[in-house]
């Protein structure tokens, strides 16, 4: 006789497809949650930065210096300080940049006004920003500034040269902090790092440019 060819069955537990779709859908899930989590520490990253930079200007941590609005309410005291001033330029900027004075001496509490002088000594329009720090890092929280250039963009034509003032004070609640009792001299320092796509601003002559004297 003939015989019939075996067909083979696939035989399979009763449930397993459930199991198999159970399975994928715990799969699916677990991507979810990992893809939800390096989204989390993507976003947390951009975050840092500018809750950092809050924190040093909250703190003066880091030498980052205050943002004053007004001079002091106590006004001057007796107690002077040297304050010096640095001048720096990063790799790629084609910039002279200076103080018009290295030091100086000042009463704790009096708002004083000095300049820096910078020059664009390319060919060609160039843009910059400054950024800052002070020394001893302990002190940024007692140096106020009421104006400044820094992390303002600075767009200069082929040779123009400009003054830039700082209005400052020194913070009188620094006597209180016992901490600065030996602490003779402050270093503000400052560096231009160049800007590879600067927004092009029309420039204008007015009062700016002109000298307005100590505040």
């Amino acid at each position: 006789m003939d015989q019939k060819p075996t067909i083979s069955q696939d035989v399979r537990p009763a449930g397993a497809g459930k199991a198999a779709r159970r399975g994928l859908g715990r799969d699916a899930v677990v991507a979810s949650i990992c893809g939800a989590i390096v989204a989390l520490m993507v976003g947390a990253s951009y975050a840092a930065v500018p809750f950092y930079n809050w924190f040093c200007r909250t703190t003066g941590f880091n030498g980052t210096t205050q943002v004053a609005t007004a001079a002091p309410k106590t006004g001057p005291i007796a107690r002077k300080i040297a304050v010096r001033f640095d001048a720096n330029v990063a790799p790629g900027l084609p910039w002279k940049f200076e103080p018009e004075q290295t030091e100086i001496e000042v009463n704790i509490g009096q708002v004083v006004t000095v300049y820096y002088t910078v020059t664009n000594q390319a060919a060609r329009t160039t843009s910059a920003q400054a950024a800052y720090n002070v020394a001893p890092l302990t002190v940024g929280s007692y140096f106020q500034k009421i104006n400044c250039f820094c992390f303002t963009e600075q767009t200069m034509a082929p040779g123009e040269k400009r003054e830039m003032p700082v209005v400052f004070y020194v913070d009188p609640s620094i006597v209180d902090d016992h901490d600065n009792d030996g602490l003779g001299t402050i270093t503000l320092s400052y560096t231009f790092y160049p800007l590879r796509d600067p927004a092009v601003k029309p420039l204008a002559a007015g009062e700016n440019d002109k000298r307005k004297g100590n505040l």
